[in-house]
C-alpha cells in the first residue's frame, strides 16, 4: 500500500470539529496521523497549501444507470465522474433495468464496481418489487447482498398501507427508507413548478404542495412505526418546515437537498432549456432560500446531487416529453460553495453535509480524518476557478445547466483507500 503525506492544508474534520492547518499522513489504506507538521520520510508528498483537506465526499443519491441504460452512464463512467467531483463513495438508486429488487442485481452492481469504479459504490435497493408500489422486496436478502438503504426513487409509493409495511419491515434491517415525496395525483402532468413561471411558459404545473402532502404522510408513518425516514431531494419550504418540526418532536427523519435546489429557481426554466427540468422541479426563490436556511440550521442533513444522466437525444425533445434530471457529480462542490461565500456557511459545516452526515445516515465508513479512519480524502482549492464543459468531463451524458459557466471551487485530488485516484492536472488515475 502507498504512504502519502498531504502537506500544509486546512484540515476539516467534522467528526471531531477539527479546523486547523497541518499535515495528514495516510498509510496502508488508513489515516496514520492528522495534524501538525508530520515527519514522514519516504512518503509521497502531496502539497495542499491553500487547499482544504477533508474526508471524501459521499453522495447519497446518484443514478448510475447500470444495468440496462449504459448508453447514458455506467458504473465505470459514473465512478470516474464521482472522484473528479471529490466523491469517494456514491449510493446508487434502484431504478435500473432490471430494477435492483433482487440480490442478484445487487451482486452485479457490486461486482462491476469492484472492477470498474475508482469510487466506492453503495447500492440502494428497491423498497417494492419493480418500483410498482405494491409488493415489498425481500429487504433482509437485499441487505445481506450489500444494500445500504431502500427506495423507490423516481416513483412514489402512493398506498399508505404498503408504505406502513415498508417502514415496519425496514426495522428488521435497520436501514433508512429514502422517499421520493410527490403526491402523483397533485403532480398530474406537471413538469415545472406551478405558479407565475408555469403560466408564462404555458406548461402544466407541479405544485409544491404535492411534496408537502407526501412528506407529512411519511413523517406520520415514521412516527407510527419508529422507522428511519430519509426524505430525498427536498425542494419546498413547506416540506422543510414539516421536517424541522418532526425532528423537534424526536421522529427519526433525515433529509437531503441537491445543489440545484440550493442555487436555482423556476425562472431558470423560462428559456425552455430541458437541462433545467428536474423532479421535483426547480421552485420559487422563497423555496430556494428555505432550502439554504434548512441546510444552515441543520434541518437538512446532507447535500446529495441526484446525478441523473440522460443522452443528448432524450434531452433535445420537447420540454414536456424530455426526461427530468441533470448531471451533478463534477459540479457539486463549486456550486454549493455559494453557501460559504454568500450565506456564511462554515467550511466545516459544508464538509459535514457532504461527507460526515451522509456516512452516518448510510452507516458506511468515511466522514472522518481521525487516526485509524479509512483513508478516503478529498483536497479542494476553494479559490480556483474553471469553465465547466460537460463534454470534457467523465460522464457519458452532457445534461447540465452549468455547461459553459465559470465555477469557483475546484477538486484538486481525491484519494480512496489511501490511493490517489484523481488529480486535477492528471485526471482520473486508474490502476
Amino acid at each position: 500500500m502507498s504512504r502519502i503525506r498531504i502537506r500544509g492544508g486546512r484540515l476539516l474534520d467534522p467528526s471531531r470539529d477539527l479546523d486547523e492547518v497541518g499535515d495528514l499522513l495516510l498509510e496502508d489504506g488508513r489515516v496514520a496521523a492528522c495534524g501538525g507538521e508530520l515527519d514522514a520520510r519516504g512518503a509521497e508528498v502531496l502539497d495542499a497549501e491553500g487547499c482544504w483537506v477533508a474526508p471524501g465526499f459521499i453522495d447519497m443519491h446518484v443514478h448510475l444507470r447500470e444495468p440496462g441504460q449504459e448508453y447514458k452512464e455506467d458504473i465505470a463512467s459514473g465512478g470516474r465522474a464521482a472522484v473528479a467531483g471529490g466523491f469517494t463513495g456514491v449510493a446508487c438508486m434502484a431504478n435500473t433495468q432490471p430494477v435492483n429488487d433482487d440480490p442478484a442485481v445487487t451482486d452485479h452492481i457490486l461486482e462491476r464496481a469492484k472492477h470498474d469504479s475508482p469510487t466506492r459504490v453503495y447500492p440502494v435497493a428497491a423498497a417494492t418489487k419493480g418500483l410498482a408500489g405494491e409488493v415489498m422486496t425481500e429487504m433482509v436478502a437485499l441487505r445481506d447482498a450489500g444494500a445500504v438503504a431502500f427506495s423507490d426513487d423516481g416513483m412514489t409509493i402512493m398506498d399508505a398501507g404498503v408504505m406502513r409495511r415498508v417502514f415496519e419491515y425496514s426495522k428488521l434491517v435497520d436501514a433508512p427508507i429514502m422517499v421520493h415525496a410527490e403526491d402523483l395525483a397533485l403532480v398530474d402532468k406537471g413538469v415545472v413548478n406551478e405558479g407565475p413561471v408555469s403560466a408564462r411558459l404555458g406548461l402544466p404545473g407541479n405544485p409544491s404542495q404535492a411534496e408537502d402532502v407526501h412528506v407529512a404522510r411519511d413523517i406520520m408513518l415514521a412516527r407510527m412505526t419508529g422507522a428511519r425516514l430519509h426524505v430525498a431531494h427536498v425542494s419546498s419550504a413547506g416540506a422543510i418546515e414539516l421536517i424541522r418540526r418532526a425532528r423537534e418532536a424526536g421522529i427519526q427523519v433525515t433529509a437531503e437537498v441537491p445543489p440545484h435546489h440550493l442555487t436555482l429557481t423556476d425562472e431558470a426554466t423560462l428559456g425552455y432549456d430541458t437541462n433545467t427540468k428536474m423532479a421535483p422541479p426547480l421552485r420559487t426563490a422563497a423555496d430556494r432560500d428555505a432550502c439554504r436556511q434548512g441546510l444552515l440550521d441543520g434541518t437538512i442533513d446532507a447535500i446529495a446531487t441526484d446525478h441523473a444522466p440522460h443522452a443528448l437525444h432524450e434531452k433535445e425533445r420537447d420540454f414536456v416529453e424530455a426526461p427530468p434530471g441533470i448531471l451533478g457529480l463534477e459540479t457539486a462542490f463549486p456550486v454549493v460553495m455559494d453557501l460559504v461565500r454568500e450565506d456564511g456557511l462554515e467550511p466545516l459545516e459544508l464538509v459535514r453535509r457532504l461527507s460526515t452526515s451522509p456516512a452516518s445516515i448510510l452507516r458506511v465508513e468515511g466522514g472522518s480524518l481521525a487516526a485509524g479512519a479509512v483513508a478516503d480524502v478529498v483536497v479542494c482549492d476553494p479559490a480556483r476557478s474553471f469553465v465547466y464543459e460537460p463534454s470534457k468531463g467523465y460522464s457519458k451524458s452532457r445534461n447540465s445547466p452549468w455547461a459553459g459557466k465559470t465555477l469557483t471551487g475546484c477538486v484538486v485530488a481525491t484519494l480512496v483507500g489511501g490511493e490517489l485516484v484523481y488529480h486535477v492536472d492528471r485526471g482520473v488515475v486508474v490502476g
